[in-house]
């Protein structure tokens, strides 16, 4: 697991002020467009979301090689919308990363 930084405590602060839960179905046009990234539970939705925004992309591509961090599959968005899904979301643009 990366630990933050203390300078990264501001953008900790607005990334979690920044998340919501979402139906799977108000995702679906993004997801079509390839924006939507789903986020293990394993992982923590914020730290993964300040990691992007920092472009950290050497622990980025460490989760993504874990599975852990990947394009939602038409199988997982399948699922969630026949079980009517609402998933936690933050906005990294121009990502939108979920976690169930």
């Amino acid at each position: 697991m990366t630990t933050s930084l203390p300078y990264d405590e501001d953008t900790r602060t607005r990334v979690n002020l920044e998340t919501s839960r979402i139906p799977w179905k108000e995702l679906l046009r993004f997801f079509a467009g390839g924006t939507v990234i789903a986020v293990s539970n394993e992982l923590d939705l914020v730290e993964v979301a300040v990691q992007i925004s920092h472009d950290n992309k050497a622990q980025v591509e460490q989760w993504m090689l874990a599975g852990k961090v990947a394009r939602v599959s038409d199988e997982l968005a399948k699922e969630w919308l026949e079980t009517d899904a609402v998933l936690w979301a933050v906005i990294v643009k121009p990502w939108i990363l979920v976690q169930p």
